[in-house]
């Protein structure tokens, strides 16, 4: 086992916290094992060598992908030459099936082994993916039950690992001890601004939920504004948006967790994001916009009638979602105000909590991702 050296490809904060708690795991099974790839800080904290961060690759949406094409097209090949000169005994996919079913593609030519880490969304959109799946990846390891039959019948080697976040995501502060640590009012309702962690999300999200925060402090006066500086996300895309607000919004990066525990309410843009809100038992709604043209596209091939991952994997609207025409600054306002005056919102939450945590699965996610990747070499 000692030098084995693996190649780990996370596009997008989601999937380098992922990677980070995995690699973390892998490094207690095995401290020996070289780890580099496309990732964050969560993956450097952990012991890998990145070779590109993957700030540089986060977009969503086709015309946004569009734009940077020329960008992606150039880290991905530099990412094949790089599985030519030094080739690992296995590369890793994390999500992000764009980029990561070619290179998978690449590997298979190579002789290089592929394991994918976190699904595709297949069971969502492009279910024809599963077949090209089985062409090019030689295990998966998926994080919801629900996907194994998929994959099982489909002819592709695959474990359910379980969902990280059932074992990461813990409270540890009470609303009023969170709003003291990041220095908030505790008589003030603390409303959380999530806008994403790509810059396409957060230049068509930000704006508008700024606007939303304006309207409610015209209607509440007791109200605090914070917003998560996502990790790969630069300070200065940020501030020039939170400069141009009429209400102060405090801008923190790090303590997530302690951070979205501080909130009263939030408004998150669809993501994993939405997932751990949930997790904390914090009142929220999923909200999500991209192109018109990419919606008008991407719309056409959705297999499932839910963007936010609790509705997926519970069947069920539990948590509301507002999107595209829908994503107003007047819309946001009155859905935020509604938490606000509902009495009974943080119970719900919590209710919540129990029924999103009873459909994830087993627990010990990370770790049962780290041995697939111990039994791959």
């Amino acid at each position: 086992m000692n030098n084995k050296h693996i190649v780990i490809i996370a596009g997008e904060a989601s999937g380098d916290a992922h990677a980070g708690r995995m690699i973390a795991e892998l490094k207690q099974l095995d401290p020996t094992i070289r780890v580099r790839g496309i990732g964050g800080d969560n993956m450097r904290a952990a012991g890998a060598e990145i070779d590109v961060d993957f700030s540089e690759l986060a977009v969503m949406g086709l015309i946004e992908v569009l734009k940077r094409y020329r960008q992606i097209k150039k880290i991905f090949n530099e990412m094949v030459a790089r599985l030519k000169s030094d080739p690992p005994d296995l590369l890793v996919l994390v999500d992000y099936p764009g980029f990561n079913l070619k290179l998978a593609k690449q590997a298979k030519k190579l002789g290089i082994p592929v394991l994918y880490y976190i699904s595709p969304k297949v069971w969502a959109w492009r279910a024809g993916r599963v077949k090209k799946i089985k062409q090019v990846v030689d295990k998966m390891a998926v994080l919801f039950p629900f996907e194994v039959p998929i994959y099982e019948q489909a002819g592709v080697a695959v474990n359910c690992v379980g969902h990280p976040l059932v074992d990461a995501v813990k409270r540890t502060l009470s609303l009023e001890q969170a709003k003291i640590q990041f220095e908030l009012d505790p008589e003030r309702r603390v409303i959380g601004l999530f806008p994403g962690s790509r810059r396409s999300e957060v230049e068509t999200l930000l704006p508008i939920m700024i606007k939303a925060a304006e309207q409610l402090s015209q209607q509440h006066t007791k109200l605090e504004f914070v917003m998560p500086l996502a990790q790969g996300l630069d300070k200065t895309i940020v501030e020039p948006l939170l400069t141009q607000s009429n209400v102060p919004v405090k801008l923190i990066s790090g303590d997530f967790y302690q951070l979205t525990s501080a909130c009263d309410a939030i408004i998150a843009a669809s993501g994993t994001v939405t997932l751990e809100i949930a997790l904390l038992a914090v009142p929220h709604f999923i909200t999500y916009r991209v192109a018109p043209v990419s919606y008008s596209i991407l719309s056409r091939f959705i297999l499932i009638p839910y963007v936010g991952l609790c509705n997926i994997v519970t069947g069920k609207v539990l948590i509301k979602e507002l999107l595209q025409d829908d994503v107003t600054a007047e819309r946001l306002a009155k859905e935020i105000a509604a938490l606000l005056n509902d009495p009974k919102s943080k119970e719900k939450a919590e209710t919540i909590r129990q029924q999103v945590l009873s459909a994830l699965g087993p627990s010990g996610g990370a770790k049962n991702a780290a041995q697939q990747i111990i039994d791959m070499l």
